[in-house]
């Protein structure tokens, strides 16, 4: 008899343990230069994204979300630290060109203290040490960009379990690098050191495909990197996980499988050469592999979905899909083309490196399957500074008042209570100097600030999304309240590079 209730105990306490949802598995994919009409699900028409259109059509599909900066690594600031670009450490790309010639790629790929972007500081609260913290295992695969090796800002100090890929944004213009990092250590791969400077020999045919062949070797970094993603899901399947993967594409260098080009050279037709330029590869077939890199990271995160459900944890995991910034002009993008901006304007000043809204409005795609059980489209704005709360939260993990970001989890899951922006505010120190604010329908933009520019343009998007047509004449009082928040949002920076010319002159 005590035999049996002992048994019927046990059972009961096994039942209701198995019963119990643990905390989500989060993964994010955070891609490099994905504009917002490069998807199926936000209007492409030429490239195939079969995989993240399907969560897109079955989970949470934003069409106002905006990344926190026009290029690489601020946004990857913005994104861990939850603050805005008027407040987050690290405000621009800083190559850190004082330890020596940082430009050379095979200087670099000798010397690891040559590599790597101005370190955002150890002590910088990111919201992975607060997963970590909690219980969760934390890896990142992909590219860092904040903190170079031999820093106390490499991941594997920042709150991730584990690290592999780019430490360096300059090593990732080339997607058949020399090495990788794994945790702290170098991983030589099996390419040549091919400088992103290489260009066609002389006299050479440019249209023969076979004078291409040293600009593709042997191991191609996103599918090591994607490799060391599965294992890491294999690993850790019986606990609670975070993984940011932030895959180098589809941002330049044209580089993909062949297959994947061949797919779209029958797609597309004829085309002519990418001869190349100082920091980018010739391509033979610029559109075919633009094409290809975009439908191989679908593919990718098609190959995640099915590991996931393989492991019987998909449903309970919390897939993001989103982008650092908009599309890139540059390396031979066809960016017209592929109309990669969507509905806004495809013009080298509205793109990547600009606050215009091809600049920084990017997708951004949210599926949980145990939670969300149909489409959603959420039309109000929020920001890559509120992932940082919203995770936290979708994870029950307390997280800090003192940060730009909120939680988006009341209108993720239909809850009330959801808080919104009464704004939006970018500023980035490159590129002129440059200042942002999306108020309602309003989108405000201060350029050329390190020439001493002062005027405000501004937009009704509600009527002119491309922004072409500047209404600041007749809106001075909106202007008043632009003036007001540009004041307020922005907090003067301890590193020179990224200082705002006579804003903080002014200041000082």
């Amino acid at each position: 008899m005590i035999r049996g209730l002992i048994f019927i105990s046990l059972f009961l306490f096994f039942s209701c343990k198995n019963n119990v949802t643990q905390n989500p598995n989060i993964i994010v994919f955070f891609f490099d230069d994905l504009g917002y009409g490069e998807l199926g699900s936000y209007g492409q028409k030429i490239i195939q994204t079969k995989n993240i259109d399907k969560l897109s059509n079955s989970g949470v599909k934003f069409t106002n979300f905006y990344s926190g900066s026009p290029v690489c690594a601020p946004s990857r600031s913005i994104f861990l630290t939850g603050l805005h670009s008027g407040n987050t450490p690290i405000r621009g790309n800083h190559e850190y060109g004082s330890r020596g010639d940082v430009w050379d790629y095979h200087k670099m790929s000798k010397n690891p203290n040559l590599e790597g972007q101005y370190p955002i500081g150890e002590n910088t609260l990111i919201f992975p040490k607060l997963l970590k913290n909690s219980g969760y295992k934390t890896a990142m695969v992909g590219k860092w960009g904040l903190g170079p090796p031999n820093s106390k800002s490499i991941p594997t100090n920042m709150g991730f379990d584990y690290f592999y890929g780019y430490n360096c944004q300059r090593m990732a213009h080339n997607l058949y690098p020399p090495h990788l990092w794994e945790n702290s250590e170098k991983d030589t791969l099996n390419n040549k050191v091919v400088s992103p400077k290489l260009k066609l020999p002389i006299n050479s045919d440019p249209y023969d495909e076979l004078n291409y062949s040293i600009f593709n070797q042997n191991d191609y970094a996103p599918e090591i990197m994607h490799k060391k993603a599965l294992n890491f899901l294999n690993q850790n399947r019986e606990k609670p996980f975070f993984l940011f993967y932030a895959s180098p594409l589809p941002h330049a260098p044209l580089q993909a499988p062949k297959y994947l080009i061949d797919k779209y050279k029958k797609i597309i037709g004829k085309e002519d050469p990418y001869i190349g330029n100082k920091g980018y590869f010739p391509t033979r077939y610029p559109r075919a592999t633009y094409a290809a890199m975009i439908e191989y990271i679908d593919i990718q995160v098609g190959e995640i979905i099915e590991e996931l459900k393989s492991l019987d944890i998909y449903d309970n995991t919390i897939i993001i899909i989103s982008s650092d910034n908009g599309p890139t002009y540059a390396g031979g993008v066809d960016y017209e083309y592929f109309n990669s901006t969507g509905i806004f304007q495809n013009k080298k000043d509205r793109m990547k490196g600009y606050i215009y809204e091809g600049g920084i409005r990017v997708p951004m795609i949210l599926s949980w399957p145990e939670k969300i059980k149909k489409r959603k489209v959420i039309n109000e704005m929020f920001a890559s500074y509120d992932l940082f709360p919203t995770i936290c939260d979708l994870a029950n993990i307390n997280f800090p008042e003192k940060i730009d970001g909120i939680s988006m989890k009341p209108i993720i899951l239909g809850l009330e209570n959801q808080s919104f922006h009464e704004y939006l505010y970018w500023e980035f120190p490159s590129y002129g100097g440059q200042q942002g604010i999306r108020l309602g329908k309003w989108k405000a933009i201060k350029k050329s600030i390190f020439k001493g520019n002062k005027r405000v343009e501004l937009y009704d998007l509600n009527v002119d999304p491309k922004e072409i047509f500047d209404v600041s004449d007749q809106n001075l009082d909106i202007l008043t309240k632009v003036d007001s928040i540009f004041k307020i949002e922005h907090s003067t920076s301890s590193i020179d590079r990224f200082k705002l010319g006579y804003i903080d002159n002014n200041k000082n």
